[in-house]
């Protein structure tokens, strides 16, 4: 089995970070982009994974509807 950098690595295409914009205290999501599709993890919670979609519109949405927003930018390899 491999290690979290091991998959960062080898399998890990994008990371973005999320944020719930109506709530008072900043709560952030991490949606990541790997060969097996589009998983979101709650940091908060020792990065649980919360959802996971095999398109990057519906892990999109699921995020929308619970009014996250994306943070400007995206974490990559290259």
């Amino acid at each position: 089995m491999q290690s979290l950098e091991q998959r960062q690595a080898t399998d890990w295409e994008f990371v973005e970070v999320w944020t719930d914009a109506t709530s008072r205290v900043p709560y952030l999501l991490v949606l990541v982009a790997d060969r097996e599709g589009y998983k979101i993890y709650d940091p908060k919670e020792d990065y649980r994974q919360v959802f996971a979609a095999p398109t990057y519109e519906e892990a999109k949405l699921w995020l929308a509807e619970d009014e996250y927003e994306r943070v400007d930018g995206r974490l990559t390899d290259t």
